[in-house]
């Protein structure tokens, strides 16, 4: 039997993450082939220790597969062992950039996705009765109506989790519609986020864009009327493996465009404070963190895992020459994005 060398992974088409991960692998001409996130095609391989989507089966150390999760460090993983398309910009501070809009989608478009998709009737009914359909749907109805209202309480039950509430819903959704109005404006100049070939922000913005924009009836409303170059572009982005990007394609550090700037200042606006209260929350064992977004309180549990992030960024920018850096400081300089390092 001829050796196979395609990537395994499984996931669901209404993980924002999975549609990340195949986006990237699509783009980059990687070999792969998806399994659904359940089914005998699982049995005989490994378990992540946190139950994630998308899992990715990888040699560990020893050659055995293991269980990987977390897209942006297999992505860097992936440009490690895989020549040629690469979705990490040359340049240091380009790449720095790339990082900081990448963790942004991750971690705050993803707020939004979440709110919308479990705050309003309309979404709420649509993703019940479609998303446990993905995981098996060759069952009777009344099996599946009653995975539907299992998994349906249970995300509503996790809304306040990623900070979605009666005070900070008007919050989330005034972003997302600032958000929009800037990539829209953003599209007129450039097809990408830095340039005209994708980075892996583009494609962490792509996968929430894909329940945001495409799926979940109110945001995606919203989004057509806002923004109906960023919905075409979440139907480009599927697919970008015909592409032909080149080395030149990436903007320089000294030609950053005002609608760039402008994405950067809404990045600013919401992203560091949360960011920032949430590793004091856990610095002092806080149950909770407060502060406030766009003027507004903002309360929610601590999540550990968004505190390594803030620890990534600030590790990046403190690995870059003395140049690099001062680039970065420049061209963030009065976005709201420098108060992540100071």
């Amino acid at each position: 039997m001829a050796h196979d060398d395609r990537i395994a992974l499984s996931g669901a088409p209404g993980s924002p993450y999975t549609r990340k991960m195949l986006a990237v692998l699509r783009y980059r001409r990687i070999p792969y082939r998806f399994l659904p996130a359940s089914g005998p095609a699982l049995d005989h391989l490994p378990r992540p220790k946190v139950q994630l989507l998308p899992t990715f089966y990888l040699p560990g150390p020893t050659g055995e597969l293991e269980a990987v999760v977390d897209s942006s460090p297999i992505i860097r993983r992936l440009e490690e062992e895989r020549e040629g398309r690469g979705v990490i910009p040359g340049d240091p501070a380009i790449t720095f950039l790339d990082e900081l809009i990448e963790d942004y989608a991750d971690e705050w478009l993803t707020k939004a996705m979440f709110h919308y998709r479990w705050a309003y009737p309309a979404d709420i009914d649509q993703a019940a009765r479609v998303l446990p359909c993905w995981r098996g749907f060759s069952v009777p109805d009344e099996i599946l109506a009653e995975r539907s209202k299992v998994f349906a309480d249970r995300q509503i039950g996790r809304l306040h989790v990623v900070g979605s509430n009666p005070v900070t819903g008007p919050v989330i959704e005034a972003s997302y519609r600032r958000f929009l109005e800037a990539f829209e404006a953003h599209l007129r100049v450039q097809p990408f986020l830095l340039g005209y070939r994708p980075g892996a922000g583009d494609f962490a913005v792509f996968g929430q864009l894909t329940q945001l924009a495409q799926f979940d009836p109110t945001p995606m409303a919203v989004t057509l009327k806002a923004a109906p170059r960023v919905y075409a572009w979440v139907s480009l982005m599927e697919d970008q493996s015909g592409l032909e990007p080149q080395d030149g394609d990436w903007i320089g550090p000294d030609a950053v465009p005002p609608t760039l700037t402008a994405l950067l200042t809404e990045i600013g606006r919401v992203y560091p404070p949360v960011m920032l209260a949430n590793a004091q929350a856990l610095m002092t064992g806080a149950d909770r963190l407060t502060t406030e977004v766009d003027g507004q309180p903002w309360t929610q549990p601590p999540f550990a895992y968004q505190a390594k992030c803030l620890q990534w960024i600030r590790a990046s920018r403190g690995a870059l020459s003395a140049n690099a850096r001062d680039t970065v400081d420049r061209i963030l300089a009065g976005t709201g994005c420098e108060t992540l390092f100071t």
